[in-house]
């Protein structure tokens, strides 16, 4: 009978296989991003590890929930704005509708919904086997800069680090139902410059990250992936019709390896 770390890894592969994808994203997008897939099937490849979740980095502009405190996310929260790709953050604004040289909500109206425009870095959530195997992925993530990483419960350790943005640029006018704007075209396209250097920083720290690890799987010495799985002729990066390919292969080996069981 096989263990319960097994059962768990071998069920999120099955759905992996099934859907296609790995891994869900809390965007709009419902997928995993794409920069994200070769460290995903890195750490999959050592039976000790399975991501559980993932975002490569991502731009965002939201509009707040109507629960009565701040930065909600509550009810009628929505993503007015949402990428993972650096290119599709260039002039963004242009996209959206905003009412510009609106004033700051006075005191009186504190409680209008706001808009938040922000950068958040990359963040895994990988289950581990045991203490020992989490505590060496964690002491890799700390190695690499990742330094907002911690062990949970149960092994689980989430990688992230702290290059994030989060600027209020607006709110929603309850009279009109548009989105105000109280600070120029000039400052956003600010933000987005300041935005695309993260992205920079957060894709190097990803590759440093891979590096890494894959260090680690190659020299796990049977404790890590076998000679069959193991991804060290794999590319860092690929085309997406190598990846699409490359995923169709592998999904498709790794349902019969699963029917086999």
């Amino acid at each position: 009978m096989q263990d319960p770390f097994t059962q768990k890894k071998q069920k999120i592969l099955s759905e992996i296989s099934a859907n296609g994808t790995d891994n869900l994203d809390a965007s709009p997008k419902g997928t995993i991003d794409e920069h994200c897939l070769p460290i995903i099937h890195l750490i999959n490849s050592h039976p000790d590890m399975v991501t559980t979740s993932s975002c490569s980095g991502r731009v965002s502009v939201y509009l707040e929930g109507t629960q009565d405190k701040l930065v909600s996310k509550g009810n009628e929260g929505k993503w007015i704005f949402v990428t993972h790709e650096p290119a599709e953050t260039r002039d963004w604004y242009k996209t959206v509708d905003f009412e510009y040289g609106s004033r700051f909500p006075s005191a009186a109206a504190y409680g209008t919904r706001g808009i938040l425009y922000k950068f958040e870095a990359l963040i895994l959530h990988v289950k581990c086997r045991d203490l020992q195997t989490s505590n060496q992925l964690y002491s890799l993530a700390m190695s690499c800069g990742f330094r907002e990483s911690g062990i949970g419960s149960n092994f689980n350790v989430a990688i992230r680090i702290s290059i994030k943005l989060d600027v209020p640029i607006g709110f929603l006018d309850e009279d009109t139902g548009k989105y105000a704007c109280f600070v120029g075209e000039e400052y956003l396209e600010y933000l987005t410059k300041l935005s695309l250097d993260r992205f920079e920083e957060n894709f190097r720290k990803l590759k440093q990250l891979y590096d890494a690890i894959e260090k680690y799987v190659a020299g796990s010495d049977g404790a890590g992936a076998t000679s069959e799985n193991k991804p060290k002729d794999r590319p860092t990066w690929e085309s997406k019709e190598e990846r699409r390919e490359r995923m169709m292969k592998e999904g498709l080996k790794r349902r019969e390896e699963l029917r086999r069981d």
